[in-house]
C-alpha cells in the first residue's frame, strides 16, 4: 500500500475524486469528532526537521459549515449536512436572543461577503475553500485555499510573537500559532467584524476571539476544531470541528481563483436588485442593539 493509504470516494467538490483512508472514516462531525480525539491520544505524527507535526500536503475540508453551522437539508442553492456544532453538545449555535434576529435580518438583507471577492477571515477561510495546500515552516504555518473564497491565504507566524495593536483590524484578523504537544493553537484577535460566519446570516464583531487546534490523527486525517468567543454576539463560547482528508489524486495543485476584490460588474447588477454586501457590525453597536432589545421586554 502506498504512503497515502488505499482510496476511498469523496463528496467534497473541487480537483479530483478521491481521499485517503482514515481510522476515521466517519465525515459526520458527532462520531468524527469524537473518534479523532481517540485517535490523536495514541498517534505518532510524521514530523519535519524541527521535529513538529508535519501538517504540510493538500487537504480536503469534508463539510459544508459555509452554508449553515447547524443541520440544513439539501437545496438547488446548498449541498446540505448536518451541524458541525460540538459544544454545545446539542449543535446549536449559542445567539443571544437580539443577536439571531439580526441574523435573520442579515440573511435576507445583505450578500455574503464572497459575493465581492472578499476574504472569508480568520477561521472562516479554513471551511470556505475545497482544496487547501499547507506549508510550515519552523516560524510559519501557510494555508494556500482554492475555491469559493477570493484568493484564501493565511500566514500564521510560529515564532512566538505578540499580537499587534488593539488598534488595527484586519479581514483575516492577527492569528498567533504555538505549538501545544502534537496539536497546532492558532489564536486570532483584531477582527473587523465584517465576514459573516456562514450563509445564514451569523456574524461577530472586532472584539471576537478565535482559537484553532489542528491535530493529525492518523497520516491521511487531521482533526480540525475552531472556538469562536464574543460576548457581545453569543450567550457562551462554541466550538465546531470536522475533519480535513488527505487529497489522495497525485498531481493535486492549488488554482487561482478568478475573482477580483470588490467584484464591480456582478455588484452592480446586484445593487441595481436592491442587494448590498453585509458591512459588519462593532462591538458598540452590538451592545446597543442588545440593549435596545432587552428594554423593549415586558
Amino acid at each position: 500500500m502506498s504512503a497515502i493509504g488505499a482510496l476511498a470516494p469523496a463528496t467534497a467538490s473541487g480537483q479530483g475524486a478521491f481521499v485517503a483512508a482514515s481510522v476515521c472514516p466517519d465525515d459526520n462531525h458527532a462520531a468524527f469528532h469524537a473518534c479523532a480525539l481517540a485517535a490523536a491520544r495514541t498517534f505518532n505524527p510524521p514530523r519535519t526537521a524541527d521535529g513538529t507535526p508535519d501538517l504540510s500536503g493538500y487537504w480536503r475540508r469534508r463539510v459544508a459549515a459555509f452554508e449553515d453551522f447547524e443541520a440544513h437539508p439539501r437545496t438547488p442553492d446548498d449541498s446540505g449536512g448536518p451541524d458541525v456544532v460540538v459544544d454545545p453538545a446539542d449543535g446549536k449555535v449559542p445567539m443571544q436572543p437580539w443577536a439571531d434576529a439580526k441574523r435573520k435580518e442579515n440573511a435576507a438583507k445583505y450578500l455574503h461577503h464572497n459575493a465581492a471577492c472578499l476574504l472569508a477571515g480568520g477561521a472562516g477561510t479554513m471551511y470556505m475553500a475545497n482544496l487547501y495546500q499547507f506549508l510550515q515552516t519552523r516560524d510559519y504555518f501557510l494555508v494556500i485555499g482554492e475555491g469559493l473564497s477570493a484568493h484564501p491565504y493565511r500566514v500564521v507566524p510560529l515564532d512566538g510573537r505578540p499580537h499587534i495593536g488593539a488598534g488595527i483590524r484586519l479581514w483575516q484578523g492577527d492569528p498567533v500559532g504555538r505549538w501545544e504537544g502534537n496539536t497546532l493553537v492558532i489564536e486570532t484577535t483584531n477582527q473587523n467584524g465584517r465576514p459573516f460566519v456562514d450563509q445564514r446570516g451569523r456574524f461577530f464583531t472586532e472584539e471576537a476571539r478565535t482559537i484553532e487546534r489542528l491535530t493529525l490523527i492518523d497520516a491521511n486525517t487531521m482533526h480540525y476544531a475552531a472556538t469562536f468567543d464574543d460576548p457581545n454576539v453569543y450567550t457562551r463560547p462554541f466550538t465546531m470541528a470536522f475533519a480535513y482528508r488527505r487529497n489522495a489524486v497525485q498531481g493535486a495543485e492549488v488554482w487561482e481563483e478568478a475573482c477580483y476584490e470588490a467584484n464591480q460588474e456582478q455588484m452592480e447588477l446586484f445593487r441595481n436588485s436592491g442587494f448590498h454586501v453585509y458591512p459588519g457590525i462593532t462591538a458598540a453597536e452590538a451592545r446597543e442593539l442588545r440593549h435596545a432589545w432587552e428594554a423593549r421586554k415586558p
